[in-house]
């Protein structure tokens, strides 16, 4: 039985993950942000016992040790980790250049790079330390996104970040290696998680189902089933790689 630590597990993906690697027999921390109520119920429906709860801002570096220590105590040791938690694109961060202040611009990228790059990168070196202090081997899977390699003009921050995160999983992959610490990522296309539900249905749902020539958007629990594959033994052999999940809507050269 293996230790996990799923970041941003109180919906969507996260949950997703969480509840696939508990199915799988493993304990799992879910780790939320700010939606406590969210997580409990995440927590809830998680098969097989020895799960545990943690919270707690990832931008602060802080909080992010505090974090780490606390799952790995629980757990006797974080064998797995998921990055998963991420500020996503929304209204209230749009920070396209032409429309944007320049104060607003400072506050969307600080934002969004504190927790997607930076907060994914303190969480990785971590739980690696813990783990080479152990002797033992283990996981650690990035979820990027397509709009790493296609480009995000209305919210640059995340498109970047996103990049960088993708490059940083390569970096530990060749750095983790010896250690037997396997790193990948995967980049999914859009995800019909619950807070993407109302522009599904909208007259958005019609164009964003089209860019994929299945006609339809991934699941979050499709996510999770590669997410599973690249956190086992099998997927030794693709460390560093990021893995593009989103239904040939954009293919990279």
């Amino acid at each position: 039985m293996a230790s996990a630590l799923v970041t941003g597990a109180s919906r969507g993906i996260g949950r997703a993950v969480a509840q696939a690697l508990a199915k799988r027999g493993d304990r799992v921390a879910v780790h939320y942000g700010a939606a406590a109520g969210a997580a409990e119920q995440t927590l809830r429906t998680l098969q097989g016992p020895g799960h545990i709860i943690v919270g707690g801002d990832l931008s602060d570096p802080a909080i992010a040790d505090t974090i780490v220590r606390t799952a790995d105590a629980e757990l006797g040791g974080v064998d797995i980790l998921i990055n998963n938690a991420a500020v996503a694109p929304a209204e209230s961060i749009r920070h396209g250049v032409a429309e944007t202040s320049y104060p607003d611009w400072l506050t969307a990228w600080r934002t969004i790079v504190d927790v997607d790059l930076l907060g994914a990168a303190h969480m990785t070196y971590l739980v690696a330390r813990r783990l080479i202090e152990r002797a033992a081997p283990g996981f650690i899977v990035n979820i990027g996104s397509r709009g790493a390699f296609r480009g995000e003009p209305d919210f640059p921050a995340y498109g970047a970040a996103k990049a960088g995160l993708h490059a940083f999983g390569q970096s530990m992959a060749v750095a983790l290696a010896p250690h037997r610490i396997v790193v990948t990522s995967i980049a999914p296309g859009f995800v019909s998680s619950e807070r993407q539900i109302d522009k599904l249905a909208g007259i958005e749902g019609a164009d964003l189902r089209a860019q994929s020539p299945f006609g339809r958007v991934v699941t979050p629990e499709e996510v999770a089933d590669a997410v599973l594959f690249l956190s086992s033994p099998a997927a030794t052999w693709a460390s560093g790689a990021v893995l593009d999940f989103n239904g040939a809507s954009y293919l990279r050269p």
